[in-house]
């Protein structure tokens, strides 16, 4: 079986969409436990599923003493996949190497445009550049700050009348859409990443 922990911090509405293809069939894959810092929606979504929904607190700890608890959860559920949704935490260079290309961010603007910011913030400042395309970026998690091998990316047209809510309704989409994608290319051993740079 191919198996996904997610880690996520907010609504987990990709999340959603990688619950529904897998309960349809149409991903040959299974989320087996959701991870995060607080009390969240994407919890509720796993929780409504079914799917083992986990908090693990961090108050107080250090980053890497709070990522091993993280790790062990994900290694009880013999996780071959973490995906990182709405994550609203730096990873530790120990998960990030004890994990190496083994976890996959998903990013809301063509990187490396807009590093580094998120949500609401990230697709308002789209608007006020006056860009006329935007986008989604799937990446390898590296040390740094959405930095790391580019997986895939898609384009998203922004229309006159966007505002910050609907332009992350339609980046949102081909986020969804990148993972999907991404996911049964790397259980069938596609996604290699060599000089920094994954190949297919």
């Amino acid at each position: 079986m191919n198996t996904i922990a997610v880690l996520a911090s907010t609504r987990g509405t990709d999340l959603q969409a990688i619950i529904d293809a897998t309960e349809a069939g149409s991903l040959d894959a299974q989320v087996v436990v959701v991870v995060s810092n607080k009390e969240c929606p994407a919890l509720e979504r796993a929780r409504s599923h079914g799917i083992p929904a986990v908090r693990i607190d961090a108050k107080g700890k250090e980053r890497e003493a709070y990522d091993r608890e993280v790790a062990a959860v994900i290694d009880s559920y013999h996780a071959g996949l973490i995906l990182c949704i709405g994550y609203m935490r730096i990873l530790s260079p120990w998960f990030v190497s004890t994990y190496r290309n083994r976890v996959m961010n998903i990013h809301p603007s063509l990187l490396p445009a807009y590093a580094g910011q998120m949500d609401l913030d990230l697709h308002a400042a789209v608007l006020e550049r006056g860009c006329t395309v935007t986008g989604a970026s799937l990446i390898f998690i590296d040390e740094g700050a959405d930095t790391g091998p580019i997986i895939s990316q898609q384009a998203v047209e922004v229309a006159p009348d966007d505002t910050a809510e609907s332009l992350k309704g339609k980046v949102q989409r081909a986020e969804q859409e990148l993972l999907l994608e991404a996911i049964p290319l790397y259980f069938a051993g596609r996604l290699i990443v060599q000089g920094g740079k994954v190949a297919r």
